[in-house]
């Protein structure tokens, strides 16, 4: 009998050529007749080997190419047969058509064979290399006339090996495309057997002689026989299985730790809900703690799995049943421990005390009943069990769908009660619909008949909810991750309020005692914490909805036929970008995955600024300003990178897309050049923190302080509490004084004058000790006092001393002022006026003036 193409591929094919490198030195070739006749024999060596190898792999190529034509023509005429009779097919071509469906995945091809090919190409590729450098390195200076042959005859050899490895490289190069080929079209065939079966019955209805045939089968489960093998195997198995030994080892010691696990758990909740005490890793604990428990029992399935599956085909099905069972048990189990009192579900996600009772009463009902059903039901798919399975295997079935049903039933029905929100709730009655009706519809299918489309749906549905069930699990993670972040960065704001108040309070005072205005409020660029709850939230349910989705579609796309209509449907073409390239086809299922991608990109860029106000920055000790920039940069990056992704999902390509941003550019440079400017000049103040909100800055002929500050504009309030709006990119050009950037701390220079005669030393002593016993001056650096000029009327005085703040400015003027009145007053020194004196010029003294008649008559002299 012939071999099939699989076969003669997966068969060794024989010894691969030797290495000439081993056998030649081919840097230097030999001269001399003993070395030339030994690279002759080696070479002649190498020519038989790659000439076998040559005709083994040609034979190859036209086998797996007379495969490939005989397979595809009856792939085609199978599917046009298929087209043809739609679902209206019997039984019994349904029972061929499973055959032909055993056949192609027989004749699957394994991966080593793609591999084998890649091996031999990489040697042969090598061997051709070291042909050629052989004979480049070959030179013709024989010592004799025999030499001259043998080195001739060496030419000869050289030449045909190099001929014979090159087409055994094109041949190695045709065998790996055919046999690609015949892959993809052994797996497209396997493809249109299993999807058209899947539709069509896999066995008979439920009758009577269903249930003799169950009742078979229980006799055949209960065979003593089977168990006695089974029990005699125990002991050899536990003494040649490390495996078993590490399993009871494992499950030993979680049962010694039991109580040990369940006071740690219970440890985990004394500090949850205390801001300062409660943390992240409690609840990772939590998580560690409850995996723990509920391994016991799975470890105990998968031991009992490990012992028996080598005592015969009995128990290698049963092993495979245990080893189902196993996975089931802890899933459910783990959930149970997830609500059990004080744990996880209990004190770290809050749930309902009424869901959380019901899953620790429901999960042990359903394990009584699902283990054996998942355990005994495993074995009527295995070969021993195969009669077996249209009745004993289709009643176990049927027993787990009710079981599954009543399960989500009662936890669905539970969650349901417990929710007053209307929106949440239409999506549970369809989860319930899913969870429920599901179950007992596929139930119904398996008693008609179609057991393995039953099958197949009702696996798919469990590792969906399973799915879901872990998505939502991450969700509760994340939302107690993120209220501890929350809840915490909440009593760090409260405290920051606190100081910001009590400052602003003696800010206020001071201005209000000086005469100076200040701003009601500062609009500091913090994101509200009501905001960031709700924006964190919708980005998270925004992401757990999105995995949900993708997981869907990736279980359900080959189960609904319909889904594929997304990807068939063309709706338009985008031409090639190069010459000779193919056109870009655009689906229905492209401009959906834009639409996908342009909501994600809005939901992202809207929610994005809490959560990293929560998750990254609260734990980076960020000033303000600088939040609000990585906020504001981070949601422009987002918007601008799901642009981009939603725009080459419907074929817009970069290559024509480049003049109009180009365009764009240029236009934004000449026409929008002031907005950018203040833009980016806000982003800078953002981030280099020149001016802060709060601080007190003099730009130009404003004087005020700083209350606001956007990307545009900044909001100057001056000591009138009139509000400047001033452009960004006057804070960046031009000279700007900021009276508290990295210290408050003014001079004041307060000017007095005495009359002359007056004790200069005395008169500064005096001054100096008015300063310091001011208590808006400050210690350091301290205040001085010096005798600056000796006036018109009066010898003058500096006073220089420092201030906290630039608002006690004008009151330590006031104060001092006032004590120095007083004080020069008391010890009788005077603090002069101005004084002039003044000549008067009479008429008679001007000259060319005449003397009045009295002044005429007098005698001179």
């Amino acid at each position: 009998m012939a071999q099939s193409a699989s076969e003669v591929l997966e068969a060794p094919a024989g010894d691969e050529p030797s290495s000439l490198l081993e056998q030649i030195d081919i840097s230097s070739p030999s001269q001399g007749e003993p070395g030339l006749r030994e690279e002759l024999s080696a070479l002649r060596t190498s020519l038989d080997e790659r000439q076998a190898a040559l005709a083994s792999t040609e034979e190859r190529v036209d086998l797996v190419e007379t495969r490939v034509t005989d397979l595809q023509q009856e792939f085609e005429e199978l599917q046009t047969r298929l087209q043809t009779a739609g679902l209206d097919v019997s039984g019994e071509y349904a029972a061929l058509l499973r055959t032909r469906l055993n056949r192609m995945e027989a004749q699957h091809l394994d991966g080593k064979v793609i591999a084998g090919i890649k091996n031999s190409l990489e040697d042969a590729r090598i061997a051709l290399f070291a042909v050629e450098e052989l004979d480049a390195a070959t030179t013709d200076a024989p010592s004799s006339a025999s030499a001259e042959a043998l080195a001739a005859d060496r030419r000869v050899l050289i030449k045909a090996l190099r001929d014979a490895t090159a087409e055994h490289i094109d041949a190695l190069n045709a065998l790996f495309e055919q046999v690609r080929e015949l892959q993809a079209l052994i797996r497209n065939y396997s493809n249109l057997l299993s999807e058209r079966l899947f539709w069509l019955p896999s066995t008979d209805p439920m009758s009577l002689q269903t249930v003799r045939d169950t009742a078979a089968g229980f006799q055949w489960l209960a065979q003593r026989q089977h168990w006695q093998t089974l029990m005699l195997n125990i002991g050899p198995s536990m003494a040649g299985q490390p495996l078993a030994w590490l399993l009871t080892v494992a499950l030993a010691g979680l049962l010694a730790a039991r109580d040990v696990l369940r006071r740690r758990l219970l440890a985990t909740a004394n500090n949850v809900g205390h801001v300062r005490h409660d943390h992240f890793g409690l609840t990772l604990a939590a998580l560690l703690y409850t995996v723990l428990r509920a391994l016991p029992g799975s470890l105990a399935l998968l031991l009992a799995g490990v012992l028996v599956r080598d005592s015969s085909a009995f128990g290698r099905a049963l092993a495979q049943g245990l080893f189902d069972a196993a996975l089931v048990f802890f899933l459910f189990w783990f959930l149970r421990h997830i609500a059990t009192e004080g744990g996880l579900g209990h004190h770290h996600f809050r749930w309902s005390e009424n869901v959380l009772l019901a899953l620790r009463k429901s999960v042990v009902w359903l394990l009584l009943v699902l283990l054996p059903v998942v355990a005994f039901g495993r074995m009527s798919h295995a070969d021993i069990g195969e009669l077996f399975q249209p009745s004993l295997g289709r009643l176990l079935f049927a027993i787990a769908s009710i079981a599954l049903a009543w399960f989500a039933h009662r936890i669905v029905s539970t969650i349901i009660e417990g929710t007053t929100d209307e929106n949440p709730r239409r999506w549970l009655y369809l989860f319930y619909a899913a969870t429920v009706a599901a179950p007992i519809a596929h139930m119904g299918l398996a008693l008609i008949g179609y057991q393995h489309t039953a099958v197949a749906l009702q696996s798919t549905l469990f590792i969906t909810v399973c799915w879901i069930v872990g998505v939502n699990l991450l969700y509760y993670l994340a939302v107690r991750a993120l209220g501890i972040r929350e809840r915490r960065l909440a009593l760090e704001r409260l405290l920051a309020q606190r100081e910001l108040d009590r400052s602003l309070s003696e800010a206020r005072e001071a201005a209000d005692n000086s005469g100076e205005g200040m701003p009601e409020n500062l609009d500091t660029p913090d994101l509200d914490l009501d905001l960031i709850n709700h924006q964190t939230h919708a980005l998270l349910r925004m992401i757990v909805a999105g995995m949900a989705l993708v997981g869907f579609w990736m279980l359900w796309s080959n189960f609904i036929p319909a889904l594929a209509v997304f990807d068939e449907l063309t709706l338009w073409t985008v031409p090639a970008v190069t010459e000779g390239g193919s056109a870009t086809p655009i689906t229905l299922q492209d401009l959906l995955l834009a639409l996908l991608l342009g909501t994600l990109t809005f939901f992202a860029a809207r929610n994005l600024p809490g959560m990293l106000e929560v998750a990254v920055l609260s734990r980076l000790n960020l000033a303000p300003g600088s939040s609000y920039a990585v906020t504001t940069i981070s949601t422009y990056c987002i918007v601008i990178i799901g642009i981009v992704m939603s725009l080459g999902a419907i074929g817009a390509q970069w290559s024509k897309l480049q003049w109009l941003v180009a365009a764009l550019g240029v236009g934004l440079g000449f026409g929008l050049q002031e907005i950018v400017a203040n833009f980016v000049s806000g982003l800078i103040l953002l981030f280099e923190r020149p001016v802060r909100v709060g601080d007190t800055v003099t730009v130009g002929e404003h004087t005020g302080t700083v209350s606001r500050i956007r990307i545009r504009a900044t909001t100057l309030t001056d000591w009138d509490r009139k509000e400047q709006i001033i452009p960004n990119k006057t804070f960046v050009t031009q000279e700007v004084t900021n009276w508290t950037l990295s210290d408050s701390v003014t001079r004041v220079i307060i000017r007095v004058g005495v009359a002359y005669g007056s004790d200069i030393n005395l008169v500064q002593g005096l001054l100096q000790e008015l300063a310091n016993a001011n208590e808006r001056v400050v210690a350091d650096p301290p205040p001085a006092v010096f005798c600056v000029n000796f006036g018109d009327s009066s010898v003058d005085f500096e006073i220089r001393a420092f201030v906290t703040s630039i608002l006690d400015i004008m009151l330590l003027g006031h104060e001092m002022r006032a004590s120095i009145a007083a004080a020069l007053a008391e010890r009788g020194i005077v603090i002069p006026f101005p004084q002039r004196d003044i000549h008067i010029i009479g008429p008679a003294n001007l000259p060319g003036s005449e003397p009045s008649a009295g002044e005429a008559g007098q005698p001179s002299g």
